[in-house]
């Protein structure tokens, strides 16, 4: 074979183990023998302008020899003469089709040959990735360190060419060793976090090569998975130089991630977030989890009536007893005056509050806004709080020093018989207790003197057995939450939790109009936020200061257990 070559060298060689504990053995690219394959620069295989020319390769018992010829392009011209200065004297394989017997590289193809600056292990070096281009195959990235030689007679033929002894053994571990040196030495100097990402890329690795699932001797099928893939659907390809110069910036950049993004152009590539170990939000901020149903809050805050002053004061003249009705006149007999009684009660404000604090640090580490979040979450729980105040009480006991005043918010349900009409539930005899509830609701209504558009708030579980309620047909006696309202003579049922409407207490009934809100506008609601120094806190408060009440007598009805129930 007399054909012109510019220089040559190994591409690969035999029987050497690389430092990811693989090994090419003899012949593994034997059906290269005699084939020509494009010389690239640097494995780049996106611009024409990369192809420096083309390789001959030679199949030997050593490995496989490569007889190269640069092409006149202005990029082939520049390759020729760094290689003739001595400036670029390593070369490496791009191979794919892969199949492996354990460590072992038995068969493969080589589809290019490129000049790098500097080969990544003494010997060879197999980088495996999977593409989904022209081939599906496994592919490799395979380093040797052996000198490229001039040809310096246009006789020269790859027949008669020598070529450079095989080292010993001995040496090519020395300068396996030293290697293996310089990177345990970059491996020590990255930070546990590095670390973890490393180890958990090579650890995968190693168990899939264990298992049999890389490349084994029975599967020629494509590589089913890989470290370095999102999905299995990534075109990214990192080749085996690049991801040396990832870890050897690693450090200066301060994590693996980092050095990654810094060095993904240079190498075109796009899709980064396969190699960000760390979990995804679905969400862009934490969720709440509360485990009582909110409706009611918002019946409450939207139904209550509200005066912008705080100190509330009510007047009213008793005029039920006998002593107030008219009288008949009996001639020359006294005319008695009318007697009554004037009552009288007045409420005055309480201060209602919520506060939280964060750690600054934990603000400043946050992936989100904090302050919008806080003040969503401060906001629900002090309406929440609020609601159960002007009905139900805020259900803390009396020496509970955090206990919502009721001297200043009356709860319906513990305001004077005056206000709110308390009756007691007891079923009759083979009545079931949900049926004992609609009927109390109807008969108390007959003293009931409020606005008139009732809200009955229930507990929850005592609705739906009302629900599930059937004639002797076995028929539902209520399709619908408004029929079951009909039948209890209000306008609108609300479901609430049992722990907020009381112990002993089955169903509240007013027209929120007739419960009164005061307060100033000085009162209403403030949010500060205040950064203690001595502490490194950032402190948040919501506050109000109101009073409430009910403001019509006989303006609400309380259906309740009998003391010995249940």
């Amino acid at each position: 074979m007399g054909t012109k070559y510019d220089f040559s060298g190994w591409a690969t060689r035999n029987d050497l183990r690389c430092s990811d504990g693989r090994t090419i053995r003899r012949d593994a690219f034997k059906e290269n023998d005699g084939q020509e394959v494009p010389l690239v620069w640097n494995h780049r295989h996106d611009d024409p302008m990369n192809v420096l020319g083309h390789a001959l390769l030679k199949n030997k018992d050593e490995g496989v020899y490569a007889y190269c010829t640069f092409n006149n392009t202005d990029s082939g011209k520049g390759a020729k003469e760094l290689v003739k200065n001595g400036d670029v004297k390593s070369l490496s394989i791009y191979a794919n089709q892969l199949k492996q017997n354990g460590g072992d590289v038995i068969h493969g193809s080589i589809r290019e040959v490129s000049l790098v600056l500097a080969g990544a292990n003494p010997g060879a070096l197999i980088d495996s990735v999977l593409m989904h281009g022209e081939y599906s195959d496994d592919e490799a990235v395979i380093y040797t360190d052996e000198e490229i030689e001039l040809s310096h007679s246009d006789e020269d033929k790859p027949e008669e060419k020598k070529e450079e002894p095989k080292e010993e053994p001995k040496k090519e571990e020395a300068k396996m060793a030293e290697e293996k040196k310089t990177i345990k030495e970059i491996y020590d100097d990255f930070t546990e976090e590095q670390k973890t990402v490393v180890d958990a890329l090579v650890g995968q690795a190693v168990e899939m090569a264990k298992s049999g699932k890389l490349n084994n001797e029975e599967e020629d099928d494509d590589m089913k998975h890989n470290v370095f893939e999102n999905d299995y659907q990534s075109d990214d390809v990192l080749i085996h130089d690049g991801l040396n110069e990832v870890l050897k910036d690693a450090k200066r950049y301060g994590t693996l991630r980092e050095s990654y993004l810094a060095h993904a152009a240079e190498y075109g590539i796009e899709n980064i977030d396969f190699i960000n170990t760390d979990d995804k939000n679905i969400y862009d901020r934490p969720q709440f989890i509360n485990n009582q149903p909110s409706d009611w809050i918002n019946v409450v805050m939207s139904g209550v009536h509200n005066t912008p002053f705080a100190n509330v004061r009510m007047i009213f003249a008793d005029i039920t007893e006998d002593e107030a009705r008219a009288k008949g006149y009996i001639k020359g007999h006294y005319k008695k005056e009318e007697v009554f009684k004037l009552l009288k009660r007045s409420v005055s404000p309480t201060t209602i509050y919520k506060k939280q604090k964060f750690d600054r640090d934990d603000l400043i580490d946050a992936d989100f806004d904090v302050i919008p979040w806080i003040k969503e979450e401060m906001n629900v729980k002090f309406d929440e709080e609020k609601a159960r105040a002007y009905i139900f009480g805020d259900g803390r006991s009396a020496a509970d020093e955090d206990k919502i005043d009721e001297t200043h918010i009356i709860p319906v349900v513990k305001d004077e018989d005056l206000f709110t009409i308390k009756k007691t539930v007891t079923p009759g005899q083979g009545e079931s207790l949900e049926h004992a509830i609609i009927t109390n609701s109807v008969l108390a209504q007959d003293d009931y003197q409020g606005s008139g558009n009732i809200t009955a708030f229930i507990e929850q579980k005592e609705v739906s057995k009302m629900m599930l309620m059937e004639d002797q047909f076995g028929h539902r006696l209520y399709k619908t939450l408004a029929e079951l309202a009909g039948a209890m003579g209000v306008g609108k049922i609300v479901k609430v939790p049992a722990a907020v409407i009381g112990a002993g207490n089955y169903a509240v009934m007013l027209d929120l109009t007739d419960y009164n809100v005061g307060m100033k506008n000085q009162g209403k609601k403030n949010f500060f936020d205040n950064f203690d120094i001595d502490y490194n806190q950032q402190k948040y408060m919501v506050e109000e200061r109101q009073s409430g009440a009910l403001t019509r007598p006989y303006s609400a009805i309380v259906l309740k257990a009998a003391q010995n129930a249940g």
